[in-house]
């Protein structure tokens, strides 16, 4: 209903194109190219493989994505594993999400006000949703007898029983600090301090925040599913999706070891010139000259 009052509203403004993002919301691809609208979908990934899905959400899901990749003029994709995925249905355009590159803070206000000391915390970004695996993570840090807290930035967009059992399980730990939704300074503070940085998903599409701990030159650790993998980290960056043995052997090893500097520059360079948005937003000009320059029948 929101993208279908949105392309109401849009068309009143005559503009050169529209672009829709997400599966979800292409499914008005058909009736904005009716109203003479070009438009151009971003798919952010298989979003009908998310477990909060109901089984006829998923069906809509599915629907959306092959409706936008046929009546879109163009299709953006934001990983080479949503380009795979889509393939057969469309052709797209491989565009990466992007970070700016930040300026770390050397304040920690934020972080005295919740009794954390900086570089003596892990971190994690995340909402609280089944896929993100924060359970994982929070048994895995139970496990261990670190001098360490865990501090997990984010929330549930409306209560449910995960939730509510993830916040329950959170209350048992003395060494987890529960930030909530937070941004802008305290969330800068918190990437700028940490001393390692996981992310325990099964599901992503291309996960930004990791992007964001890298750009922050962070010790990283993330599970080893395919969207994951595409940033092409390190081996023992990486543990099985899932394994909270093999999560805590990993976080333990990376909390005794050093990150080198070489190590760190590399990851650098690579945010610096594969995600950066100066890049991308040229691509995604060029793709709105393409869908511009054409019309599909």
């Amino acid at each position: 209903m929101h993208t279908f009052l949105s392309l109401i509203i849009a068309r009143w403004y005559h503009p050169d194109l529209v672009h829709i993002h997400a599966i979800g919301p292409s499914i008005l691809t058909p009736f904005a190219r009716l109203m003479g609208l070009r438009v151009v979908v971003t798919n952010h990934g298989p979003e009908y493989e998310r477990d909060k899905w109901g089984r006829l959400a998923k069906i809509v899901l599915r629907l959306g994505e092959r409706i936008g990749g046929i009546y879109a003029n163009e299709v953006i994709v934001i990983s080479s594993i949503i380009e795979n995925i889509v393939r057969s249905k469309c052709k797209s355009n491989l565009i990466y999400n992007g970070v700016t590159l930040p300026h770390k803070s050397r304040k920690s206000d934020f972080l005295t006000q919740n009794g954390i000391t900086p570089g003596k915390y892990i971190l994690s970004v995340a909402r609280f949703v089944p896929e993100k695996g924060l359970h994982d993570l929070i048994h895995a840090f139970k496990k261990s007898d670190y001098d360490y807290k865990l501090v997990l930035a984010g929330d549930s967009d409306h209560e449910t029983e995960y939730s509510r059992n993830l916040k329950e399980l959170l209350s048992t730990g003395r060494r987890i600090v529960l930030t909530g939704y937070i941004t802008g300074e305290s969330l800068n503070q918190l990437y700028s301090h940490a001393r390692l940085f996981i992310l325990p998903s099964y599901h992503e599409g291309l996960p930004i925040v990791l992007l964001e701990a890298l750009s922050y030159g962070l010790s990283v650790l993330v599970s080893d599913i395919q969207p994951n993998k595409e940033v092409k980290l390190p081996k023992d960056r990486y543990f099985q999706c899932g394994n909270v043995e093999d999560l805590k052997s990993r976080m333990d090893w990376l909390l005794c070891s050093n990150f080198s500097e070489n190590e760190m520059r590399k990851l650098h360079c690579m945010i610096e010139k594969k995600y950066n948005w100066n890049i991308i937003a040229m691509q995604t000009i060029d793709v709105y000259k393409k869908a511009l320059g054409k019309g599909k029948n």
